[in-house]
């Protein structure tokens, strides 16, 4: 009998050891101790059961949200992913994760800070297991401050003493333009944006222009430009350089500012402090990174959930908060020695405790835009904190308003079936006008050759652009499209939403695109040309060098360029700023006005620009016989009148394309526009093509709304290319 129990023993033990494991996929955008973190897990996990295996997939973040979107309504994608819980309601009502209130059990609920998982419920039900936490805190150094303020008066008065606005020194520093830091203002003098438990509005729309958040823009106000204790156009490199170079004594700053700090520097943080007037702790967003099950058919709903509540266990929220330097959601690890000695830790789990979750309502995510806008307007003193959060009240209005109707597609595919078969008979009859089908036949050979580029631009090209044309005509929410015909097209070019001289609306924008245009490709030419004519001449030394010297700033890539500009433009810090105070002129706030903001977009790509055209013209040039240039000086022509009737007619040929070329680049160079001014002030220097963006990705997803624009933009440079072409002619 003995020898029978170990016999099926072993046997078992071995074919657990052949039996097939069932894979779970997760997807993370973790890198470093947290990556190292969970990959330890994750082994932990493949050990201790036989029944399940865990994969990990690294994704870019940048990439994460739209993959998955994309993906799991097919039936692709993880079994499971760690992601921010700000998309739950949007994930839910589009049907893309999974309700996990059974996997809940009280015992695992009452193991968790509630403020993480109230983050994740929706609609009364919960979405995710939360792992991790991050929110804002006080960071400070300790070689610069004494005694941790308890009060914003006391913050104030702190901040005053260590700041030297002159030598570029400020006692308080954090991202003041920021809708995400404004936020533990807006709470702290009791503002709402209508989105929390408890606050909704019964029309689903937000209240920024409530009066709390009116003090509280005021109060960031004074903090800029009032007390001057706080830089006015800081961005998160700017805080840290100044934190780490002892510029800054405070910052208002997140977990993720942790790894940016030197190592050199002492300090430590604090929950942030009381609003004095109104006795309320700041409160700041809180955001749980979230571990969510997808909704698809192929999903291992319950190994998902296995791994998920083991991440959640005290051991394994042990090894992400040491290992992986992360503010866990699980209660009873704060228990434990190690983690109880870590001040950093306890001040993130107690400033959560106060925090507000930042809410999962899909409509919460169509404040920042509109907040943000009222924050600059108030900060470079163009409006009111209550005339700025009016506009923006009415501008959320405008974005968060329902789709379009649906309509009948009928009429427009009887349309697009009539286009097709008038398209089918265009092509017959230039097959049978060129003899297309005789001549492949009697020479097949070049065709054969032409084929792997013809069906590349077919895949790559043709493709795609139906596809987004066709988007145009449909209406997104949650997952879903719905045909509504000419509607968008309408809107765009009726200027329904916004008046024409609004900054957000089509023909506003387009005029910018034209002069955007315009200006840039003028002094792309005129610098590109005269820097060839300069560099062709017998009598310049070193020209290799100097030609290599110019061709820089095209080789290197332009969204480097573009902040590298942001940061020279930056109004106290900037070098630009820097040489009009040596040279005893006024900083300028380059992004506060119009014609600054534009000034700095062109200078930007300018820069970027006019090498392609130096090079171009330089080749062009090199074809010039020196002979007609003789022959005209003898003739008597000066060096006006030759460049004008004998160089310039000789370029053309070469330029006229180059031109064409530059031109499409530059009225599409999203890059510039949005990484240099960001479209300030008030989006009157976006293009149409960052105002595409806005409305697909920044707007409630109205993809077609998107769409629409984009193909305007096709018809605008197609009218465009055929003009230059017939004046090409002409010529």
């Amino acid at each position: 009998m003995k020898k029978l129990t170990i016999f099926l023993s072993v046997l078992l033990l071995v074919f657990s050891l052949f039996a097939e494991r069932k894979t779970v996929t997760i997807w993370h955008s973790y890198r470093g101790d947290e990556q190292t973190a969970l990959e330890k897990l994750r082994s932990e996990f493949n050990e201790l059961q036989s029944e399940y295996k865990v994969d990990l997939l690294n994704v870019p973040y940048d990439a994460f949200a739209n993959k998955l979107t994309s993906a799991i309504p097919r039936g692709n994608g993880p079994d499971a992913f760690i992601f921010a819980h700000e998309r739950v309601g949007d994930w839910a009502e589009s049907g893309i994760i999974s309700d996990i209130s059974g996997f809940l059990s009280d015992e695992v609920k009452n193991d968790i800070i509630p403020s993480t998982i109230d983050a994740l419920k929706y609609n009364g039900k919960y979405w995710g297991f939360p792992l991790s936490f991050k929110s804002a805190v006080l960071f400070y150094r300790t070689d610069m401050v004494e005694k941790v303020p308890e009060t914003t008066d006391e913050l104030l008065e702190a901040a005053k003493k260590l700041t030297d606005a002159k030598n570029g020194k400020y006692g308080l520093a954090f991202e003041a333009t920021s809708a995400y830091f404004a936020a533990s203002f807006i709470y702290g003098f009791g503002g709402r944006f209508c989105f929390e438990n408890g606050s909704e509005r019964e029309d689903g729309l937000a209240c920024l222009n409530d009066k709390g958040n009116v003090k509280a823009l005021e109060f960031i106000n004074d903090l800029v430009k009032g007390s001057k204790v706080t830089p006015q156009e800081a961005t998160a490199a700017l805080v840290t350089q100044m934190f780490n170079e002892g510029n800054s004594a405070f910052v208002i700053n997140g977990p993720w500012f942790l790894g940016e700090i030197d190592k050199n520097v002492p300090f430590s943080a604090a929950v942030l402090p009381k609003v004095t007037s109104t006795g309320e702790v700041m409160k700041p967003f809180l955001t749980v990174e979230a571990y969510l099950i997808s909704n698809h058919e192929t999903t291992d709903k319950t190994g998902a959930a296995e791994f998920g509540k083991f991440l959640l266990s005290r051991d394994a929220a042990k090894v992400r908060a040491i290992t992986g330097r992360q503010s866990v959601a699980t209660v009873s690890v704060y228990e434990d020695e190690e983690v109880a000695n870590d001040p950093l830790l306890n001040v993130f789990k107690k400033q959560a405790e106060v925090a507000v979750p930042m809410s999962n309502n899909p409509g919460m995510r169509m404040v920042w835009e509109p907040l943000a806008g009222a924050l600059r307007k108030v900060l470079r003193g163009a409006d009111t904190a209550e005339n700025a959060l009016e506009g923006a009240q009415q501008q959320f209005r405008i974005f968060a308003k329902p789709r379009p109707a649906a309509q009948s597609p009928v009429v427009f595919v009887i349309i697009l079936i009539v286009a097709a078969l008038v398209g089918l008979v265009f092509t017959v009859r230039q097959i049978k006008k060129y003899k297309f089908f005789e001549k492949l036949a009697s020479s097949p050979t070049p065709y054969i050759y032409l084929f792997p580029a013809m069906f590349s631009m077919l895949v790559l090209v043709f493709v795609p652009f139906a596809v987004g044309t066709a988007v145009a005509f449909f209406a997104h929410k949650s997952g879903e499209y719905e045909f509504v015909g000419f509607t968008n097209f309408i809107s765009i070019l009726l200027s329904q939403d916004f008046p024409i001289t609004d900054p957000l609306s089509f023909y506003f924008t387009l005029a910018v695109t034209i002069l955007w245009t315009a200006v840039n490709v003028f002094l792309h030419v005129s610098i590109g040309l005269a820097l060839a004519l300069m560099l062709r001449e017998p009598w310049l030394k070193l020209k290799g060098v100097y030609r290599m010297l110019l061709i820089i700033p095209w080789a290197v890539p332009n969204y480097i360029t573009a902040l590298i500009w942001k940061g020279m433009f930056n109004r106290q810090f900037g070098a630009i700023n820097g040489i009009l105070q040596a040279v005893g002129l006024e900083p300028v706030s380059w992004f506060s006005g119009f014609w600054t903001s534009f000034a700095a977009n062109v200078t930007t790509n300018t820069w970027l620009g006019f090498p392609f055209m130096m090079v171009t013209a330089l080749g062009a040039l090199q074809a010039i016989p020196r002979e007609l240039e003789d022959a005209a000086s003898v003739d008597g022509a000066n060096g006006i009148q030759r460049f004008r009737h004998v160089i310039l007619p000789l370029l053309k040929p070469a330029l006229l394309p180059a031109v064409i070329l530059g031109s499409v680049w530059t009225f599409n160079m999203f890059n510039i526009i949005y990484l240099v001014s960001g479209g300030e002030p008030d989006g009157a220097t976006e293009i149409l093509i960052s105002e595409a963006y806005k409305w697909a990705f920044q707007r409630q997803e109205r993809y077609g709304y998107a769409a629409a624009y984009s193909t305007l933009i096709f018809i605008v440079l197609l009218l465009y290319s055929k003009a230059t072409e017939k004046i090409g002619k002409e010529n």
